[in-house]
Formats: C-alpha cells, sequence, structure tokens
C-alpha cells in the first residue's frame, strides 16, 4: 500500500509539473525617509514610493496565440490606511499581430515617456506638475509588433456609464527605451477626453559618453475649463562606478520644480538612494522642498 501510495503520488506531481503554468511572481520595495517643507513648516515622514507586487504570465494557445495576464498591486508599507491598491492588471493575446490586453492599463501617452523621468514614483516624478499620467479603467490596449525599431500603442477606454465619453490614448515610437540595442529613444503621443484633459507629448532620450540625455514637451489642455497649458522636462543621469547622479528640470507654465539625486548600487537588485526636490509654484499653492534618504529593492 505504501509503495502503491508513493507511485501515485509520483504521477501527480510529475502530471502537475507538466501541465503547469510559468508564472512569475515579483515586486519592488521603495521606502525613503523624508524631511518635507510644503508651506507650513518643515516635518519629517517615512514614505513608502509606489512599492508594489504582482505576478504575471504567459501560456502558450493554438493557432500561435499566447494567452497573457498580470495582476499588479500597489502596497504601502509606511501606512496601513491604504495599504493595498490596484495597478495594472490584465488578460490578452499575443500572436503576429502584436498584442491586446483588456482590463486597467498605463494609457499610451503615459508609457510614452520610457525611462526619461529620473525620478519615478518619487516627489520629483513629472506626474506632480503635469496631467495625462492615467492608468485606464475600462481600458483596451494594443501594442503592434516591433519592425526595424518601430512600434505604436493604442488604448481605448470605454464609457462606463450614459453620460460619459469613449477616450483615447495613442502612441508611435521609434528606438529602444532601454538604451541598449538602439542608441536613441523618440515617441509622439496623445491623449483625446481621458480623465478630463487632451494632451500631446513628445518624447526623446540618448546616450552620449555614456551619460543618459532625455526631454519631453507636453501641452495639456482642460477640457472643461478650455486652459491650455505648456512644460518642458530635460534629465541626464551619469554612471560612476556603482553610483549614479541624477538631475531633472520641468516647467509647466511659470511653474517649475527640479530634483537631484544619486543612486548607490549597494547589490544585484538593491539600490540606496538620496534625493532633493524643490517646486516653486506661481498657483495659489505654496512653494515646496523635499529632502530624502532611503532604500528599495527588487524581487
Amino acid at each position: 500500500m505504501k509503495k502503491t501510495a508513493i507511485a501515485v503520488a509520483t504521477i501527480m506531481s510529475a502530471t502537475a509539473t507538466v501541465h503547469a503554468e510559468p508564472i512569475t511572481i515579483y515586486g519592488l520595495i521603495n521606502v525613503s525617509a523624508q524631511s518635507v517643507d510644503e508651506g507650513e513648516g518643515r516635518f519629517s515622514e517615512l514614505k513608502s514610493n509606489n512599492s508594489r507586487f504582482g505576478l504575471k504570465g504567459d501560456y502558450a494557445l493554438e493557432d500561435g496565440l499566447t494567452l497573457v495576464y498580470q495582476l499588479e498591486w500597489g502596497v504601502n508599507v509606511s501606512d496601513s490606511s491604504s495599504n493595498v491598491t490596484a495597478r495594472n492588471q490584465y488578460i490578452g493575446l499575443a500572436g503576429g499581430f502584436g498584442e491586446v490586453r483588456l482590463g486597467r492599463h498605463d494609457t499610451a501617452l503615459k508609457m510614452s515617456q520610457a525611462k526619461i523621468d529620473q525620478f519615478n514614483d518619487f516627489e520629483g516624478d513629472l506626474g506632480a506638475l503635469w496631467k495625462a499620467e492615467v492608468r485606464a479603467n475600462n481600458s483596451i490596449s494594443y501594442f503592434t509588433p516591433v519592425i526595424n525599431g518601430f512600434g505604436a500603442q493604442l488604448t481605448y477606454i470605454l464609457e462606463d456609464s450614459a453620460d460619459a465619453e469613449d477616450a483615447y490614448s495613442a502612441a508611435v515610437f521609434y528606438g529602444d527605451e532601454d538604451l541598449k540595442t538602439i542608441n536613441f529613444y523618440v515617441s509622439v503621443a496623445l491623449d483625446a477626453e481621458v480623465n478630463g484633459y487632451d494632451a500631446m507629448r513628445l518624447n526623446t532620450q540618448t546616450k552620449i559618453a555614456g551619460i543618459k540625455l532625455g526631454a519631453i514637451i507636453q501641452r495639456q489642455e482642460d477640457i472643461e475649463t478650455g486652459l491650455k497649458q505648456d512644460g518642458w522636462l530635460v534629465s541626464a543621469a551619469y554612471p560612476l562606478g556603482k553610483t549614479e547622479l541624477k538631475a531633472q528640470y520641468q516647467t509647466l507654465e511659470d511653474d517649475n520644480a527640479f530634483s537631484v539625486g544619486l543612486d548607490y548600487k549597494a547589490g544585484k537588485n538593491t539600490t540606496l538612494f538620496a534625493w532633493y526636490s524643490s517646486f516653486n509654484l506661481e498657483t495659489p499653492e505654496p512653494d515646496r522642498n523635499y529632502l530624502a534618504v532611503g532604500i528599495k529593492h527588487r524581487f
């Protein structure tokens, strides 16, 4: 009886292995200790900078198709009041035609910036001044195949009520956002009726003598008020051994922000960082500045 049970267990285990889907579990824990002045006196805080975890995978189907999926959540590791939030979550199909994703997803315009924003997820994130950084619910995303470095993305956001309007986001690009296979990246993108705004964005990045240089130009319009605003951003990152020095400057009409910082590669997946960001605002909002040190780890 014992030998029979062992044999059955072995067969079941082998069968489970054969039919198991490859699933990747991943995450990012990103926490900083910050000194903050937002116009009402300085204070200190511990900040979870878009820490996240998720799982993703793919599964081969018939007729050359592949099922793709991702479920990702944001985690606030410093405050339990808003501990878990939804991020990109979708299911889709990939094949020779490209890839289609159904669910919640970053818009084409948001993704068009690639890795130009050197202070993404921090206070100096370009979304602090600009609109159009949207993760859209009820969306269908389409990615074309990349041919000779050229590709495109389209986001269609379905109306979710009788008084809502469908919205669109689209982008075309050339190059490599990682600046590895092609030492250049450029894209142009637009939003129509996305979260109450129309927007256009031109992005470019390159690497010269090891220095990453990036620039973005954006025009945004509030659909309800008709207010149009223009802004631009420039960024740079320079590696020095295990350390990378970073700087960024951004405007929106008379508002501006600048950030400087450094990353230290403490391990394959672990980075220690420090940065300073300052906002000079002509709006009724007071000027503000932040000084932070922290650690981030990918798994």
